[in-house]
């Protein structure tokens, strides 16, 4: 089903209530983690990056604070690494030819390594913490999708599972959770399209339709600018990805509203739109 008029109305509506702007890496003011996702959903990863480490030691161990912002400095890790590598030829070769990739993969798995742990004491002592399941499942996403994407890797079968029963669990239990139902649904999305025919029931199916479905209802749900920012991106991401560029050409517009320095979606409009 294609986005409605309406439907666009609703996800500018949420995008034009965002907070004021970052400050820049020359500011004297304090940075705090929505400066570093607003550098993040400008692809400015490397400074999302070094924003949330300096955040590192004003959030308390175990704590929300400490898991949003390993999600977020993994993510933007992930994105410095393929942006470094280069587009073609053999992964595995490139990354050791990488410059920079050695220090950002360290730095990516001691990350990960840590959120799996405080989610994973967190559940240990209250199974039924929603922030530890879906901070388990987003942290074990990004491992996944770094290994299987962007390195083109067979690996982090266990952390797939993990990922994939924890947001069930939760979406179980709150069907409503924006964040989970868009990382959920990525999961149907890549294992429908990416993954070959034989192997998708060892996966636990995927469904791609059912994907673009829960995404483009979670981009117009009431949520929080950055939860709704990331439903609105992931929308964006699918419509690229089934070719209904008119559709990511409105959402494209809507998103460069708030996020201008992102050249993805520059480079993507100067393509695609006359």
């Amino acid at each position: 089903m294609p986005l409605t008029f309406l439907g666009l109305l609703a996800i500018a509506a949420v995008l034009q209530s965002a907070p004021a702007s970052s400050p820049t890496l020359d500011d004297t003011s304090t940075p705090t983690l929505a400066d570093a996702q607003r550098l993040f959903y400008n692809a400015r990863y490397e400074e999302a990056s070094a924003v949330a480490l300096t955040l590192r030691p004003s959030d308390p161990p175990g704590t929300d604070a400490e898991l949003a912002n390993l999600e977020l400095r993994t993510s933007s890790l992930h994105f410095q690494i393929k942006n470094a590598l280069p587009k073609a030829g053999e992964r595995d070769k490139a990354l050791k030819q990488c410059a920079p990739c050695a220090e950002l993969m360290k730095a990516f798995l001691a990350d990960i390594t840590r959120g799996q742990a405080v989610a994973r004491a967190r559940l240990a002592a209250n199974p039924a913490d929603d922030n530890a399941l879906f901070f388990l499942g987003k942290i074990n996403l990004n491992y996944v999708w770094l290994q299987l994407g962007t390195l083109g890797r067979k690996t982090g079968w266990d952390q797939y599972w993990e990922a994939r029963k924890s947001l069930d669990v939760l979406l179980k239990r709150n069907p409503a959770h924006v964040r989970a139902r868009v990382a959920r649904a990525w999961i149907d999305y890549i294992v429908d399209t990416r993954m070959p025919r034989g192997t998708r029931w060892l996966l636990g199916g995927g469904n791609r339709k059912r994907a673009l479905a829960v995404i483009r209802s979670a981009a117009n749900a009431d949520a929080d600018f950055f939860v709704h920012t990331e439903a609105a991106f992931a929308l964006w991401d699918l419509q690229v990805r089934e070719r209904n560029l008119i559709e990511a050409a409105e959402l494209a517009r809507i998103l460069t509203r708030d996020f201008p320095e992102n050249p993805e979606l520059a480079s993507f409009l100067k393509t695609n739109v006359p």
